[in-house]
């Protein structure tokens, strides 16, 4: 990502792979911003562009006060008010739980061959149980990525980004991650917030540790791809994590980054 100042706009420059998804993230975000939802807003420019093996987007910036990041509970908010809209006149996805983790986990160079057993063994065991699940919030457009990690300031307001996951699907996708983010620190009043304001307690439901598992393997993706490219850190990182889930040791704090 780039920031253009003068101009208060930020490039995202991605795969050229992703531009049918980059392509739908602009115009959701925009049928959504019409409707008073509070997404990141696409600049007002024809998009996304395409460059060479590069996919590049545009979006207005939104400086962010040094106090950090918004409360988890208000991300609770921001979803009920997004499931509550009707479905946008936009093509989605269907929700492809775990899709991108298989290539990553078969093109790696970095994973052996034990850990890459382990990770296919396990997704198909999660899918499995996934197939079987039922979802009391029923099906519909859900931003597929949602958790506070992805959440802005808008001055006293909070505005929700990064909407390239956006798909159809079950609402209790776009919950689960916040609670999978206990691994990170997240503590239960944040989580009694987030569920207030949402107005439903996703702890109640036997589905919610498959969406964690699910979530859990889905974080390691782009660790498996920096590792593949020599980030040393994001290795010890991925082994780390990976240790953690065969050890089923719940919890084990695991870095952000």
């Amino acid at each position: 990502m780039f920031l253009l100042a003068a101009e208060s706009i930020v490039v995202r420059v991605s795969p050229i792979s992703q531009q049918q998804n980059l392509a739908t993230a602009v115009s959701l975000t925009r049928w959504l911003v019409a409707h008073g939802f509070p997404a990141t807003e696409p600049a007002d420019a024809p998009q996304p562009v395409a460059y060479e093996s590069y996919a590049v987007t545009f979006w207005q910036h939104y400086p962010q006060p040094e106090h950090g990041r918004p409360p988890t509970g208000r991300l609770g908010g921001l979803l009920r008010a997004l499931h509550s809209l009707p479905a946008p006149p936009v093509t989605l996805p269907q929700y492809q739980p775990l899709a991108s983790l298989k290539g990553a986990v078969e093109s790696s160079t970095h994973l052996g061959p034990d850990a890459g057993a382990w990770l296919m063994e396990r997704r198909q065991e999660l899918l499995n149980a996934y197939v079987g699940l039922e979802f009391p919030l029923g099906h519909g457009h859900i931003h597929g990525d949602a958790y506070p990690g992805n959440t802005l300031w808008d001055a006293q307001n909070i505005r929700l980004g990064d909407w390239d996951e956006a798909a159809l699907g079950p609402r209790e996708i776009d919950l689960a991650n916040t609670f999978q983010g206990v691994r990170f620190g997240r503590t239960s009043a944040e989580l009694d917030d987030f569920s207030r304001r949402y107005g439903y307690d996703i702890r109640e439901w036997p589905g919610l540790p498959v969406l964690v598992g699910i979530r859990d393997l889905h974080t390691l993706g782009s660790f498996i791809r920096r590792a593949d490219r020599g980030d040393v850190a994001a290795a010890n990182q991925l082994f780390y994590r990976i240790e953690t889930l065969r050890n089923m040791d719940k919890q084990a704090k695991w870095a952000s980054s």
